[in-house]
């Protein structure tokens, strides 16, 4: 049985309620539906929406790899619609996140309910570990094909691609692509995210190892070039913006942010393509609050989530969905991919050449 620090919140009879509301969701909101089919007013929908949201209550435990002022954005919006699920967060890189949980399976207690970390090759390794739970939530309407687990043990929430930031007032090459970055004049003064660290950094070192005219003799070359290993896209984003490098590889949403609150940076999406995570959301299998999970995996796939997801500063991977300024829609983004078990069964063995190439 998880232990639930929020399980002893009540005596029994709140938990006994707990548990009987949670049974309850996939069918009131069932209902729900039933009734707008019929009569699609908006007072029906409010209605119930209010019934279906005063019969959820209690916690959910939330590991991520997002921001945390992020993710406290998106939780804020859920709290609007379900006032009565307190969500709890562990927030930490990718690798550790995964690692956490791992850990804990192993001693048989895994604490986490969702988890919402980088890229679908990190949740296939959660998937072959038997930690996830299939879920077809209602609102997948709008969401590309590609981006949803055919098994549905995950989907992607948001689209991040990888580029290329750089500081204005440092360099006068504008770099136009990824090759651009192992010329002369950007010798010592490039940074990027490790691998070791950052999910979507092993994402992209998965894919662009595998990249006609780029492979491990790019990374060979950055390297000699004297690119500098940092640990997170954080530690680029803060380099490259504090001036202590002048070029550096990171997420779309770091750069466009900077760039945004006053930074002399600009941010170039690759001429040979982007690498592209869409940090995905799955409920773990098991939880003592799935119906909890359910709200909350409906609520960020959701219309309005993605609306929040836009808000915040990243693409939204749902259609129709307005994309916030300086971003490029799905559609305008020339993506860089490669089949996802491929990169799944060798993504320690990249991240192992990685290390030794970079010791």
């Amino acid at each position: 049985m998880k232990k639930r620090f929020a399980a002893v919140l009540t005596a029994g009879l709140a938990v006994s309620s707990l548990v009987g509301c949670q049974n309850n969701y996939s069918e009131t909101t069932a209902s729900a539906s039933e009734q707008i089919a019929d009569n699609s007013s908006e007072a029906v929908l409010e209605e119930t929406s209010k019934k279906v949201s005063e019969d959820l209550s209690g916690s959910i435990t939330l590991y991520t790899s997002q921001p945390e002022e992020d993710i406290q954005v998106m939780i804020d919006g859920f709290n609007k619609k379900w006032p009565d699920i307190q969500v709890d967060v562990f927030r930490s890189g990718t690798e550790e996140v995964v690692s956490k949980v791992l850990a804990e399976k192993e001693a048989g207690d895994v604490l986490a309910d969702v988890l919402l970390v980088a890229d679908n090759v990190t949740f296939e390794t959660l998937k072959e570990q038997d930690l996830l739970s299939a879920y077809e939530s209602p609102e997948l309407e709008g969401i590309p094909e590609i981006y949803i687990d055919k098994d549905h043990m995950y989907v992607g929430t948001k689209v991040i691609t990888t580029g290329i930031v750089y500081n204005t007032e440092l360099t006068e090459n504008i770099p136009a692509g990824f090759k651009d970055l192992t010329n002369e004049a950007y010798k010592d003064d490039l940074i990027m995210p490790s691998p070791l660290y950052s999910g979507a950094a092993a994402y992209n070192l998965g894919v662009l190892t595998r990249t006609e005219g780029l492979g491990w003799d790019y990374y060979q070359t950055l390297k000699d070039n004297g690119v500098v290993v940092g640990k997170g896209n954080g530690s680029v984003q803060n380099a490259v913006v504090a001036g202590e490098q002048a070029c550096g590889l990171l997420a779309d949403y770091m750069a466009i942010r900077s760039k945004n609150d006053g930074a002399p940076v600009e941010f170039v999406y690759p001429a040979e393509g982007s690498p592209a995570v869409t940090e995905p959301i799955g409920i773990v299998k098991g939880t003592d609050s799935e119906d909890l999970a359910k709200a909350f995996v409906d609520f960020v796939l959701s219309e309005e989530g993605q609306a929040l997801t836009a808000e915040i500063g990243y693409t939204p991977i749902k259609s129709g969905v307005e994309v916030p300024e300086g971003f490029k829609r799905i559609d305008e983004i020339a993506p860089l991919t490669w089949d996802t078990k491929e990169l799944y069964q060798n993504r320690e063995a990249d991240k192992e050449q990685f290390s030794q190439m970079f010791q």
